[in-house]
């Protein structure tokens, strides 16, 4: 994984984006094109995917400072989080012990607003565990979930055909996948000859539809603000399925 994810700059930018609230990311002293407020909460919209009600274990993979994990702990007992960067977990685990964590937005040049994240209410802690990990090398005493999130994390990693194939274990009978990625692929990343054939799409669907259902597809926009005038607006893919 790219060593960037543990710079201070990254780290600032992933609270922001998981944390910050909108008037954060996109104050309201200025017209904003229309469409980039419905790209905020990203990581909440693709927790919310699943089905609807409470189940034992959920997984989320590439969980970068926590968010999506958070969110996931509000429908199941036990959640692990897991990312390759040790500053994103080092991140979470603070905010999951209650402690709000303080950051710079860089707005421009050296001018930087200092802003604070903090744990989203109404989520037991006991719930929630942050460990860090690669995704392309899971201990097999991780065991089976009954939901497994991974948002934004296949088109940066090495190999994403050994998580694919990793993943019939890690979801339970019955249990459910989301997957969310927009489809990015950067050489600096994943080496070309592992990019997909063809479309993303029809690769997971290749890759899946062996043992999972596709239950829906939809596009999902995100916001990663980087300064005052400059944003990642973006659109990833999202595709929710069944374990047979």
């Amino acid at each position: 994984m790219n060593a960037i994810y543990e710079s201070d700059r990254l780290l600032a930018e992933y609270l922001l984006f998981h944390y910050g609230t909108a008037d954060e990311i996109l104050p309201p002293d200025r017209c904003w094109p229309a469409g980039m407020a419905d790209a905020l909460n990203f990581p909440t919209r693709t927790a919310a995917c699943f089905s609807a009600g409470v189940v034992h274990r959920g997984l989320d993979l590439g969980c970068a400072v926590g968010r999506s994990t958070f969110e996931l702990a509000r429908t199941c007992e036990h959640v692990t989080g897991l990312d390759f960067s040790q500053s994103f977990i080092h991140a979470a685990e603070t905010l999951r012990h209650g402690q709000p964590l303080d950051y710079e937005r860089l707005d421009e040049g050296a001018q930087r607003t200092r802003l604070q994240a903090r744990p989203p209410a109404g989520i037991p802690a006991e719930r929630l565990k942050f460990l860090q990990g690669d995704a392309m090398n899971l201990p097999p005493e991780l065991g089976s979930f009954d939901r497994v999130h991974a948002a934004n994390l296949l088109c940066r990693l090495r190999e994403p055909t050994r998580l694919l194939d990793r993943l019939p274990a890690l979801v339970a009978a019955g249990g459910e996948l989301v997957l969310a990625t927009p489809c990015t692929w950067l050489e600096e990343f994943t080496p070309p000859e592992n990019w997909p054939p063809h479309s993303t799409f029809e690769w997971l669907q290749a890759s899946l539809t062996p043992v999972f259902s596709l239950l829906r597809r939809t596009e999902e926009p995100f916001l990663i603000r980087e300064t005052a005038r400059k944003f990642q607006w973006t659109t990833a893919l999202v595709t929710v399925w069944r374990k047979r």
